[in-house]
Order: C-alpha cells, then structure tokens, then sequence
C-alpha cells in the first residue's frame, strides 16, 4: 500500500471509503485538502473512492462519509460544489445531531458555557497579545460552524474572540505551525483590509511554500506574529 493510504474504513455501494494520511496530502497534493474529499472536488482522488483524514481524536468518520457520500453523488448529477456542499452539510448536520457529544449539551448554541467547553489548551500567547488556542473541532464543527477545518482566527470567524486563533484538535502536532502560519498571515492581511478569498489564497501559497521548505517555517512565522496586530475595543 502506497501514501497517502492508512486503511480501508468500509465498502458503500462501488465506493471505497478510505483512512488516508491527511498531512501527505496536504504537503505532495493539494494544500486544501482538509478532513475529507471526494474526486469530482479533488480530481487526485480515484472517481470510486472517498478519502477521509486520519482522525486524531476520533469520533467523526460517520458524519464525514455521510457528507462525501451526499456530495459525490449531487456533483456526479451536475450540480455545482457550493450547492452539493450546503445539501452535504445539513445531511451531515442532521446526523451530528443525533450524537452523544449533542446530546449531553444543554445548549445546541454558542454560548459562554458551550464556548468554554470548546478550549481545550492554550498553545501561545505571544508579546503582542495575540493568543493560540487548541480547541475541540468537534465541537466547533458542532455548535458553531460544520465546514470549519483545521485553524482559524476572528477576523473569519465571528464566534472567535477577539484577537485570537483556533488550532483544531484534530490535526496531527506537526501540523500545527503551518496551520498557524497560515492563520497568522490571513489575519494579517485581512486585518488591512484584503477580502477573505484574496488573504486565504495567499496564506495557502505561504503554508504550501513553507511545507516544501520547513527550515523557512521557524523565521516565517515569527515575522508574521509580529505583524499581527490586536482588535482594539
């Protein structure tokens, strides 16, 4: 068996459900390759197979196939991906529902007592006061937004405090600077000004470049740590 499979999760139909290495793909494939994908969003991917990250905290297959199952199938008719996706994500929506993280939340909404639960361990604070939180991707996946992947910071996000960035639970240690790396640069940008989709494109090609050269990683970030600035009230 070759990268970037782990093991096959299941057999639904003529489509094969795979365990793959998230990581590799992300550094020899497609950088935006994130939980999950399918071939008609990534043409890498065989047309009979899904591929799904190998889960660091497990708990998500189940949605996750749900999910790629549904979209394969929309864009495989002719529909676009941003339409497949919303029906994708309320089909998967429905089936969190029914989970035993779901169940044992007293609110299904952002609040101070679900927010809290989302933290699970603060990663940086850094001397110009921005702060990186690891937190429980499921549950922000849950209660807060179902496509959110692997990092992101307020400027995205409005659940997100203020002057702060999320590392998502889920994504393997060694990932985590690049991922940062990216949020800090898209924050970067976004805080002058720049659109969403002009500063994550450019924080994509940043993440990429550092990916193939990890020596550059180190001095890469520092400096974009220092060119974040904060939210003032």
């Amino acid at each position: 068996m070759k990268k970037p499979y782990v093991k096959k999760l299941d057999t639904i139909g003529d489509v094969v459900v795979w365990e793959v290495d998230g990581e590799y793909v992300r550094g020899h494939m497609n950088e935006e390759f994130t939980n999950f994908g399918q071939h008609e969003r990534f043409p890498f991917i065989p047309s009979r197979e899904v591929w799904i990250d190998h889960e660091c905290v497990s708990g998500e297959q189940a949605f996750f196939t749900h999910h790629l199952l549904t979209e394969r199938r929309l864009m495989r008719s002719g529909m676009s991906y941003a339409r497949a996706l919303a029906y994708a994500d309320r089909a998967e929506r429905s089936e969190r529902k029914k989970s035993v993280v779901m169940k044992r939340l007293r609110s299904k909404k952002i609040t101070p007592e679900s927010l809290a639960k989302i933290y699970k361990k603060k990663l940086a604070t850094y001397a110009n006061g921005l702060t990186v939180w690891l937190v429980r991707g499921e549950l922000v996946r849950d209660i807060c937004f179902i496509d959110y992947t692997e990092g992101g910071h307020d400027y995205v996000y409005p659940f997100v405090p203020a002057n702060e960035v999320w590392i998502d639970d889920d994504l393997k240690q060694s990932e985590r600077p690049f991922v940062l790396l990216h949020e800090v640069h898209e924050r970067r940008l976004m805080s002058d000004g720049m659109d969403y989709h002009r500063a994550h494109h450019s924080a994509s090609l940043l993440e990429q470049g550092c990916r193939k050269r990890p020596s550059s990683l180190v001095a890469r970030l520092k400096k974009e740590v220092a060119l974040n600035t904060l939210k003032t009230k």
